[in-house]
């Protein structure tokens, strides 16, 4: 008795395939048996029962051997590297990839589940739902995955039903089911598993409702079969006379459906047309038009309730005719009418194979790529259009004495290629999910959770393994973003790099834009502050520190202060025209200034390395990692550098003589990485310090600066101390490599009075 029944599921799982394809059907759950014994699904189903009842679903879709076979494996434990290298040594690369592709998938959408269950906001769940609805199909690099995935979750519902499961897990997976799983089936046209989904999910979701609709289906289903066979009957007759073959039938009654309707159109269940159905299947469209008249001149119609799906076909692909007529007795009955290829494609969608043919040449050529156009057309979701890349064959002429075998590698090839690849979907560590374009670095993903985290970002892991930031991320991985803290971020010295604007670390638009503003307003901040320090040097000179600022700013026409402080800063504003307006009332000499009583650093180049110029520094082993010139050393090439990997602030680049350095080495040796100089803008330059030691005299601080001048060294900080009769002096200047330094100080040394000019 067992045996028989093992045997009759096995006929019903390998339904519709070759002996042999059967044959490796079967010795798929002969090699999953050691691992599925005595385990089981999350759910608490035998993991073996799960997995016949998935294949189960996929056999009534007719679905091919290779996905009937993922649907069998993809429950194998964790599926490491071991596992999936087994699957592809055993069953092959196109397998393997189908059965990675169903628990990345999977994953996903149970992380961002939970994340969806723990949020209590309304409006934040709406739109983590509907990210979830296209994540799933941009997921599906092989739409078979979201074939399995509909499957797996049908499987689920009806292993609740059998139970008569009404615990917190089972609802929470019924209007999941609602939201996610139903639509989809909906939009890929696979009415056979969208009805269910929606009945099962009904019985869960709103029981009370449920059990009532049922009752009252049942309590006249007596009457209602009595009529509508009468009606078939007569319908048949009236065919038969005018030639016209037919197969008639009953149409499922789908309680959901019935629900809905009653709730849309307020109406009362006697009212509803489509409890009293059936459906007529006939060979081509024209026949289909003539049963509509015939239909028509038995029965009275209702012209409000007619609707012609083959002329105007919905927008996933559904085509059919339907009229509601009234008997004599006043009661109603729906009709539909359609070819055995729009039935079969009303069942299967997606799934459906397309092997029928009607003509030949070029209209089955056209009639090919009017099925390529709406796979195009279906994996757009609710009003969203997105691109869909379709792969067709060499030759789309599909002959109507082609093979069975050839078009079945066909409709193959076409489901493999339908899939969404200009979006990528990935998870925070909370398990929210984010949409991202294709080929999104970490660094897009810092700057779409917040500004501020990717300003602050120095580091990535993807699934738990440091990366560089330019790393491109796929579905499906899970993203932690390394932040500045301390007193970097206290101080607000934590930014982006100007690297980041090239190179591949930004690929949204959306991103670049973010650093651009950050970089501009520091610029601003900046000029601010050094047209502030010049006027109020100016005000210091001229003896008017009382001077109110808007008040000066408004007497040379500026409306604002931060206008007049920008046109000081970036010299658009003479500072003789800042002391006619300080003098204007009291017709003042201006006083002159001795060049040596007041020595202003100049501003950095933008073209520094501290204003987040390319360094050349090359990390060896690996690209893309963020680099920072250490501070105490100040290398430039092309001194023999190497790297330190810190704490959250990338790789620190120190000169290998320098002591700070060594003492690192000491206490984390291994941290140290190999680095070296590679090729640099030819316009980046390197801060370094210089000290000058020599006899104090007036004009000895022009005399180093125009040295400096001469060598086309940007000096930006300078500060002096005499004692003694002598002059120390360091100054921070920015240069191309250390020869230009070096030229530098050679010439120092020759200056009247000093006796040591170096590199610190």
């Amino acid at each position: 008795m067992v045996s028989f029944q093992v045997n009759d599921q096995n006929e019903q799982l390998t339904a519709g395939l070759r002996a042999e394809d059967a044959a490796r059907l079967l010795e798929t759950f002969s090699f999953v048996d050691s691992y599925y014994l005595n385990k089981v699904v999350p759910t608490g189903q035998d993991v073996l029962a799960f997995t016949r009842s998935v294949v189960s679903c996929l056999a009534s879709l007719n679905a091919d051997i290779d996905t009937r076979i993922a649907g069998v494996l993809f429950e194998l434990p964790h599926l490491d590297e071991k596992h999936t290298a087994l699957i592809e040594s055993h069953f092959g690369k196109e397998i393997a990839d189908l059965v990675t592709g169903i628990r990345q998938l999977m994953r996903l959408h149970e992380a961002a589940s939970v994340q969806q269950e723990n949020n209590k906001t309304k409006h934040h769940a709406v739109n983590q739902i509907e990210t979830l609805r296209k994540m799933t199909l941009a997921m599906a690099t092989d739409m078979r995955v979201v074939l399995v995935r509909l499957s797996s979750r049908l499987a689920t519902l009806r292993y609740f039903a059998e139970q008569k499961r009404e615990d917190d897990t089972t609802l929470r997976y019924a209007r999941e089911s609602f939201e996610l799983y139903a639509p989809l089936a909906n939009r890929l046209g696979i009415w056979q598993l969208k009805w269910e989904l929606e009945d099962l999910s009904f019985r869960f979701v709103d029981p009370t409702s449920y059990k009532k609709i049922a009752k009252m289906l049942e309590e006249r289903r007596v009457e209602r079969e009595i009529f509508v066979d009468a009606a078939i009957a007569r319908l048949k007759a009236e065919m038969k006379s005018a030639g016209i073959r037919a197969d008639v039938f009953g149409r499922p009654k789908h309680i959901y459906s019935i629900w809905s309707k009653m709730q849309g159109k307020d109406l009362d269940f006697s009212r509803l047309h489509d409890v009293r159905a059936f459906r007529v299947i006939v060979d081509d469209v024209k026949t289909c038009y003539a049963v509509l008249g015939i239909v028509q001149n038995i029965w009275t119609s209702m012209s409000e309730e007619f609707d012609d799906y083959i002329a105007r076909p919905k927008v996933n692909g559904y085509q059919s005719l339907h009229t509601v007529v009234m008997a004599e007795d006043g009661r109603t009955l729906e009709v539909q009418i359609r070819t055995h290829e729009m039935n079969h494609f009303a069942e299967y969608g997606v799934a459906a194979h397309w092997r029928y043919k009607e003509g030949s040449g070029n209209s089955t050529k056209q009639r090919d790529d009017e099925k390529i156009a709406w796979l195009r057309q279906l994996l757009a979701w609710k009003t969203e259009m997105v691109d869909v890349v379709v792969s067709q064959d060499e030759s789309q002429s599909d002959k109507q004495n082609e093979p069975q075998d050839e078009s079945e590698r066909a409709w193959v090839q076409q489901l493999k290629s339908a899939k969404l690849n200009d979006r990528i979907y990935v998870l925070t560590p909370q398990a929210r999910v984010l949409e991202l374009p294709a080929q999104a670095t970490p660094i897009d993903f810092a700057y779409q959770l917040h500004s501020d985290v990717g300003h602050r970002c120095r580091g990535a892991k993807i699934d738990g393994v440091m990366v560089p930031l330019n790393t491109p991320l796929k579905n499906g991985q899970t993203v932690e973003i390394l932040t500045a803290k301390g007193e970097a971020a206290a101080s607000g010295s934590a930014g982006p790099s100007r690297d980041w604007l090239s190179d591949g670390f930004a690929a949204s638009a959306r991103t670049r834009s973010k650093i651009r503003a950050w970089f501009n307003a520091i610029e601003e901040a900046e000029t601010l502050a050094h047209g502030r320090a010049l006027i109020e040097k100016t005000l210091q000179r001229e003896g008017k520190t009382a001077v109110n600022l808007e008040d000066l700013a408004n007497r040379l026409d500026f409306q604002k202060l931060d206008d007049f402080l920008l046109a000081v800063g970036k010299d658009r504003l003479s500072l003789r025209l800042v002391e006619q307006a300080l003098h204007a009332d009291d017709n003042q000499v201006a006083l002159a200034v001795n060049p040596d009583s007041v020595v202003v650093a100049r501003k950095s180049r933008a073209s520094s390395v501290t204003q987040g110029a390319k360094s050349g520094v090359l990390v060896l082993g690996s690209e893309g990692l963020l680099t920072q010139m250490a501070r105490c050393c100040k290398p430039a090439p092309p001194d023999p550098i190497v790297g330190f990997i810190t704490r959250g602030k990338g790789i620190s680049i120190h000169r290998t003589s320098c002591k700070n350095f060594a003492q690192m080495q000491l206490r984390a040796p291994e941290r140290i990485i190999q680095t070296d100089w590679g090729q640099s803008h030819a316009d980046t330059v390197y801060p370094v310090d210089v000290f000058v030691l020599a006899m104090d005299r007036q004009g000895l601080l022009r005399d180093i600066s125009d040295i400096f001048l001469r060598e086309k060294i940007n000096v930006i900080g300078v500060a002096t101390q005499s004692s003694k009769g002598h002059a120390h002096m360091s100054f921070t200047g920015e240069i191309s490599s250390t020869d230009q330094l070096q030229r530098a100080l050679n010439l120092i040394l020759d200056i009247q009075g000093v006796m040591q000019a170096k590199r610190q």
